[in-house]
């Protein structure tokens, strides 16, 4: 008898990998639109590499990305993970937020089985529609044991990448994905993965987060302050009544005007969490460059991008409200 074939979980959440158009030239679509059956159904040459369970998580498209997904699809991924008979989770996403979601559940799964996330930027009906091939690239990657203990992974366009790294770098375009500060993690070819180094970062197995802080009613609100040329610091004051963290999406290495500084510096002092981020794409925000992080009571990401960092500074004041110590959780993950 030959050997049976790794088990690959599929879970769906919806997003342009399963969108649909009025016809096959339409730039618009509807997200979400096919179900993890439709998808699984699109690529039958996945039956020759693993025994696929499909569930639908949700059928969203990501800019719908709510916590309560996140919530469900870190419980379920969880349970994946704790089952001997499953080899690897894939999980097809939209693209507008899964770097947030894979870096989520790169703080949360705390255990070494692949996950892959994937997408694609072509609807299904579309002509040239690439998420079907994605889509088997990602069963691929999951079921491979070189992808074991890298913490979740993303495929995307033949490029693999950690999800620490990866940023959406372009609104439309298959190249819209890249890991700016790093590099990818290494790339699909022929349905094998080929890693070009590991991840240095801290993630999964030897995080400090753990799926207890879901169990919360709520978590932390933490928003996000665009810098831009003569920014006020009104309305850093209106976002700081309700705030428990702000996180700057600054100009250059995390800066903004002394209007906006100030403002943000008077809501640490009340006792939200402000983090330093830059607006830039990549790069380094270092602390004490420019501004006196420790006078003012902020925060560096050093090189998380805003969206990360909004993910990282609400997990870390699920468990600390102190500064230093937010700071120590930045400089770790």
């Amino acid at each position: 008898m030959p050997d049976a074939l790794p088990v690959v979980a599929v879970l769906a959440t919806g997003g342009t990998i399963a969108g649909a158009q009025a016809d096959a030239t339409s730039a618009g679509y509807k997200a979400g639109t096919f179900s993890v059956n439709d998808l699984l159904a699109a690529v039958p040459q996945l039956a020759g590499i693993a025994d696929i369970r499909a569930e639908q998580v949700a059928n969203v498209g990501s800019q719908n990305m709510t916590h309560a997904v996140w919530r469900a699809l870190a419980e379920r991924v969880d349970a994946l993970c704790q089952d001997a008979s499953v080899a690897g989770i894939v999980i097809t996403h939209g693209t507008d937020t899964l770097e947030e979601t894979a870096y989520f559940l790169s703080l949360l799964i705390q255990h070494d089985k692949p996950i892959v996330l994937v997408g694609a930027m072509r609807p299904a009906t579309a002509l040239g529609a690439e998420g079907p091939a994605n889509l088997y690239n990602a069963v691929a990657l999951a079921r491979h044991p070189d992808a074991r203990g890298r913490g979740p992974l993303v495929v995307m366009n033949e490029d693999v990448h950690y999800a620490r790294e990866i940023q959406k770098i372009a609104s439309a375009g298959l190249c819209a994905f890249a890991s700016p500060n790093r590099g990818r993690a290494g790339v699909m070819h022929g349905g094998t993965p080929y890693f070009y180094s590991r991840n240095t970062t801290t993630h999964t197995t030897q995080s400090e987060f753990s799926l207890a802080l879901l169990e919360k009613a709520s978590w932390p609100r933490v928003d996000i302050i665009y810098a831009h040329a003569d920014l006020q610091g009104d309305v850093i004051d209106f976002v700081a009544d309700t705030a428990q963290g702000i996180v700057l999406a600054g100009v250059g290495d995390g800066n903004a005007t002394d209007l906006a500084i100030a403002a943000l510096s008077r809501a640490a002092d009340a006792g939200v969490t402000v983090v330093r981020s830059s607006r830039t794409g990549s790069g380094f925000v270092a602390r004490d460059v420019e501004l006196d992080d420790g006078a003012l009571g902020f925060v560096a990401a050093r090189d998380l991008n805003p969206q990360k960092a909004r993910i990282l500074l609400m997990l870390a004041l699920s468990v600390t409200r102190d500064a230093a110590a937010v700071q120590a959780l930045f400089d770790r993950y």
